[in-house]
């Protein structure tokens, strides 16, 4: 199945770059992710809870990015399984500056298999975009949030000899350790409450509109898809 649309984010384009890059944000965003862990460059292996109709089930998935041109394109190819089916998904994503906020654009290619392939295409394309829009709100509000934690820039304070820089003191939130680190998303500690039709959830490749299918597989399940920043 193939699936496109766009979306507008009110953020700037290097922000919402920088987001879409961070394992972290992916993780608290991503509908239905447990976690999200680093398995190797530009590759994660994504669980989430998701499902179509009566269609429920936990999926593990693969996550690679790949062709990255920050901070205009990248591309995420990700494949996963669970009870209820499969899904291989080539998800292309593009993004545009829109004077102080960013258009997204993406074009989705995905194989489902399994029960969760016999739903129909109309009710997969209807839940993917839907998880689409809740990831990108998603995302939007994560970033109003770490704005306005943030708050006015403070005058920079004169350091005391040998003092430790909060800098040097511990790395930034979101911030890849390196093959291995495990990232907990938001349904390890809260279920979504269930709905008549259960939202999809994986990372971007998913959200983007592999379908609810994809949306089960982990970026294709999307993110969401994720990938370290550049290092």
């Amino acid at each position: 199945m193939q699936l496109n649309g766009s979306v507008t984010v009110a953020a700037p384009l290097a922000r919402v770059w920088d987001a879409l890059q961070d394992p972290a944000v992916l993780a608290r965003t991503i509908p239905g992710c447990s976690s999200l862990e680093e398995t190797g460059p530009d590759r994660y292996r994504m669980t989430v809870t998701a499902g179509v109709a009566s269609i429920q089930g936990t999926y593990v998935g693969q996550v690679e990015l790949a062709e990255p041109d920050p901070p205009r394109s990248f591309v995420l190819r990700a494949r996963g399984q669970g009870a209820p089916g499969t899904v291989d998904a080539v998800v292309r994503v593009r993004l545009t500056d829109g004077d102080g906020s960013t258009r997204i654009d993406y074009d989705a290619d995905a194989t489902v298999g399994g029960m969760v392939g016999g739903v129909g295409q109309r009710m997969l394309g209807s839940v993917a975009k839907r998880t689409a829009g809740e990831f990108f709100a998603a995302v939007e509000r994560d970033l109003t949030a770490l704005a306005a934690a943030a708050g006015p820039a403070a005058p920079p304070e004169a350091a005391q000899p040998g003092a430790a820089t909060p800098e040097a003191a511990a790395p930034a939130p979101g911030t890849p350790s390196g093959t291995g680190t495990v990232y907990a998303g938001r349904a390890a500690a809260a279920p979504a409450p269930r709905t008549e039709v259960q939202s999809a959830a994986w990372p971007m490749a998913a959200a983007f509109g592999a379908g609810a299918a994809a949306a089960l597989t982990g970026v294709a399940l999307g993110y969401l898809l994720g990938r370290s920043r550049d290092r």
